[in-house]
């Protein structure tokens, strides 16, 4: 896992539509074979080639019905994060004679509510169905007119008619990285030429947190500075065999083994383990990733979870933090070895399936924390409590 010069590596960046962050449909014209919701689903698609609905093949993805009225086919989503996006990523999977040929792609920021009246009308629409939600449905003329009331078909056009192709492994997954980044939005439009089917949309980009003087007020309660809904993000790390370490920075505790970090085993771990004056495994080797804060801060608190890793926990974990606000990406390819770090916690025993937590008297503001795995293993979050402060000025000559 690296960078681009300037620009992050896209598998590096946060999915701001992912439904596990927050994001919704608000809007969809058709949903007759499956339903938009299944777009922005964090899970990889799924695809069992004996299952039928009422309403003919089940799908994985959004599917409109053929196309035998004037138009196209398009939704709007609310992203569960505010961001900038910087790349985008289409998954046609198992769509391999559905696909929506084509695809577009527009955005916008909007007021907070402006949508709220139009993911009613979806939800009051979807009630008593049960499982169908709006599988089986079409936009009604009250839900579109307030959907057109949007004006959303003058958005931003993000990414312009690009051609999508069939779901088979080879051609199912299209990665488009924008030109720039597309300023802070907070919905998106998908245009489907002329219907079709997706399986999958990824919105990549950074959270766009918005720091007020309340946040940085005396008394504001502490907040993790590493959540990516304060803009925390994952910039590098030596190992992700099994597991990105962006997931330690998602909300919640994870549901599973594959929602955290995890690393290889060594394959030259010694062929018989022995234990320091320490109390520590002396074992050679780690595996390291870099987070970079939502905003400089002091951290007074740092969580790590080992939740759901029972037999492959790290035997330990340091940490140490770095005041860098103004150094580029590539600075931490090779682990940040010529950066300014400081302890932030010490290496320190881990357990299995275990909330642990460290309490922290370092008083300097940081903008980037390392952490370091001894000798690999999970981690499913870590956290670092504390308050923002503003960055600091250059000084002047």
């Amino acid at each position: 896992m690296g960078t681009n010069g300037s620009r992050p590596d896209p598998s590096t960046l946060t999915d701001l539509a992912n439904a596990r962050v927050g994001g919704k449909v608000i809007f969809a014209t058709d949903e007759w074979f499956a339903a938009a919701d299944n777009l922005i689903e964090d899970d990889e698609p799924k695809f069992d080639p004996d299952a039928y609905t009422t309403y003919g093949k089940e799908m994985d993805g959004w599917e409109s019905r053929r196309k035998r009225i004037a138009g196209h086919d398009w939704a709007i989503f609310e992203l569960g994060l505010a961001g900038e996006i910087e790349a985008v990523e289409v998954d046609t999977a198992f769509f391999t004679g559905n696909q929506a040929p084509r695809l577009s792609i527009q955005a916008a920021e909007l007021a907070p509510g402006t949508t709220g009246a139009l993911l009613a009308l979806r939800l009051r629409g979807a009630e008593g169905r049960g499982d169908d939600g709006r599988m089986g449905l079409a936009a009604t003329a009250e839900e579109l007119a307030a959907a057109e009331a949007l004006g959303s078909a003058a958005w931003s056009e993000v990414l312009p008619m690009t051609e999508l192709g069939p779901g088979y492994e080879e051609t199912r997954r299209h990665m488009f990285q924008l030109p720039a980044a597309t300023g802070r939005v907070t919905h998106i439009r998908v245009n489907m030429f002329p219907d079709g089917g997706i399986a999958r949309l990824r919105c990549l980009g950074r959270v766009s947190r918005r720091w007020t003087e309340a946040d940085f007020a005396p008394g504001a309660p502490a907040v993790d500075l590493l959540a990516v809904e304060n803009g925390g993000t994952a910039i590098g790390c030596s190992n992700q065999h099994y597991g990105h370490p962006k997931n330690i920075i998602r909300p919640g505790r994870g549901v599973h083994m594959g929602d955290g970090w995890e690393t290889a085993r060594k394959p030259g771990r010694p062929a018989v383990l022995k234990v320091g004056a320490d109390g520590l495994v002396e074992a050679p080797g780690s595996d390291w990733s870099i987070l970079k804060l939502g905003a400089p801060g002091v951290i007074s608190e740092i969580v790590v979870d080992t939740n759901h890793f029972k037999g492959n926990f790290p035997e330990s974990a340091e940490i140490v933090g770095c005041y860098a606000p103004t150094v580029g990406l590539s600075a931490f390819d090779d682990g940040g070895s010529r950066l300014p770090w400081r302890p932030v916690l010490p290496r320190t025993k881990l357990s299995s399936s275990s909330e642990h937590r460290f309490q922290v008297g370092d008083e300097d503001p940081v903008t980037h924390l390392k952490v370091t795995i001894f000798p690999d293993g999970g981690i499913m979050r870590l956290r670092a409590i504390g308050k923002p402060v503003r960055p600091k000025l250059p000084s002047r000559l």
